[in-house]
């Protein structure tokens, strides 16, 4: 029997606009994506997250059905319009009581709060009078934001994460314009990326400086896909690489390392903003830890000519800037969101994080599947969800053996939620929700999660 350590952490993870819902009730601002949903076939089905799993109204039950799985840790983001909602400003002293009140609910019931201050909800005032994440003053308002949520919170609240995903916020938001707001780009991503990554150096600055006296731990969580090279031709190599360059070490090298990749220098010129000396040290190092969201993996090859345009997910940057096709193999199983099971990826890009960022201390932060669910006699048959967490985590175990410090992992998501683009059709949650009814039936991945986590092993 194989075995986690035994201060291996075990959590989930949902974020405010997904599951919340009480999308203008009790002072709370408009978002971005509250804009950016109510645009006629933007979303599946024109769905919208205004009432999504009604978390806002249902938080006491949902942390009894945390409690009743057994995780360790629960992984939630913080609506920014709910605090302030413009963004900036009154603070709205409602939205500070609801976020209060679920954390204490959360460590009554014994379960660790993970606070995420960002998770892709700009307030829509932002976007509207400062341009959004391509306006100069975002860090300062993200900063000051963020001081308020340490201030409020950071009594109770001992691990926090700055931004999720940054790369989505940037890539699809700016880039190719699938998520809010909505724009498509070359050169947009990049300046937002800039921003946000000046944005979370701020707040990690402004929390060791005045907060250390809570005696918590701040970082950032980054998305990537592993790439594996083709061939074991030295182009379709360098073409791995660098795809991973433009996906993960886009915004991980200047926090770990102080500046972007030099290929990325190299290849967008002007188009990729440069850090003063000043700010490069302001944020190298502020990262207590390497938080990572990782789902699938993809071949990558050195395009020759014949560029391949991958899915909206694919790619880590602007393909015509990384010259890098992607390729899935057709053997390999698929989830609903036509990602690859691909659970070797996990073990690989683990390795290459810690071998180029020295060893951090890694959280798994999100990580999870999405699958049709089908209810029999009340009941969903979860097979494959149960097999994609079993291949995944065993790969995070043949991680550790190997002396890797992976120190926790969080499942995507506590329960079925508003997916983004796709609505209410992608189903992650280890919860069955019933949207009419708002229903939540546990699935046999839940009860399986919970023999995983008092056994310690798989």
């Amino acid at each position: 029997m194989k075995h986690f350590p035994n201060d291996f952490l075990w959590g989930t993870a949902t974020s405010s606009y997904q599951i919340e819902g009480a999308a203008n009730l009790d002072g709370k601002g408009p978002s971005i994506w509250d804009a950016f949903a109510s645009i006629p076939g933007k979303i599946k089905n024109n769905e919208t997250g205004n009432l999504a799993c009604d978390h806002y109204h249902r938080f006491e039950e949902d942390v009894q059905l945390m409690k009743n799985m057994g995780v360790k840790a629960y992984r939630f983001s913080i609506s920014w319009s709910r605090v302030l909602p413009t963004g900036k400003g009154a603070v709205n002293e409602k939205g500070i009581q609801f976020y209060s009140k679920l954390i204490d609910s959360l460590l009554r019931a014994g379960i660790e709060p993970w606070v995420t201050l960002y998770h892709w909800d700009l307030p829509l005032a932002l976007q509207l009078e400062d341009d959004g994440w391509l306006g100069s003053t975002l860090p300062d308002h993200f900063a000051n934001y963020a001081k308020i949520c340490f201030d409020r919170f950071g009594d109770r609240v001992k691990s926090w994460i700055t931004l999720n995903e940054p790369w989505v916020a940037a890539m699809l938001g700016y880039g190719q314009g699938v998520f809010a707001p909505g724009r498509t780009s070359n050169t947009e991503p990049y300046r937002a990326a800039h921003q946000l990554i000046l944005a979370h150096a701020k707040a990690v600055t402004i929390y060791r400086k005045e907060y250390g006296h809570q005696n918590g731990k701040i970082g950032i969580t980054n998305n990537a896909d592993w790439r594996e090279p083709l061939t074991l031709n030295q182009k379709d190599l360098e073409a791995a690489e660098r795809a991973l360059e433009f996906f993960l070490a886009w915004f991980a090298d200047p926090i770990f390392k102080g500046d972007y990749p030099q290929v990325m220098r190299e290849r967008l010129g002007s188009r990729l903003p440069k850090f003063t000396d000043q700010e490069k040290e302001l944020i190298k190092g502020t990262s207590d830890f390497f938080g990572l969201n990782h789902y699938t993996t993809m071949y990558a090859a050195h395009h020759n000519g014949r560029l391949k345009e991958s899915s909206v997910y694919g790619n880590g940057g602007i393909s015509e800037d990384q010259d890098v096709t992607l390729l899935q193999d057709s053997n390999w199983p698929v989830t609903s969101m036509n990602w690859a099971v691909v659970p070797w990826g996990c073990r690989k890009l683990l390795r290459w994080i810690n071998d180029r960022y020295d060893q951090p201390d890694i959280y798994i932060t999100e990580n999870g599947c999405s699958y049709p669910d089908v209810l029999v006699d009340g009941k969903v048959d979860d097979t494959l969800r149960v097999a994609f967490y079993k291949g995944y985590l065993e790969a995070c175990q043949q991680t550790i053996a190997e002396g890797i410090p992976l120190k926790g992992y969080f499942a995507w998501s506590f329960m079925d939620n508003f997916e983004w683009a796709s609505g209410y059709e992608k189903r992650f949650g280890l919860h069955y929700v019933d949207f009419e009814t708002l229903e939540r039936i546990p699935k046999k991945s839940a009860l399986w999660y919970k023999e995983v986590i008092s056994k310690n092993g798989i």
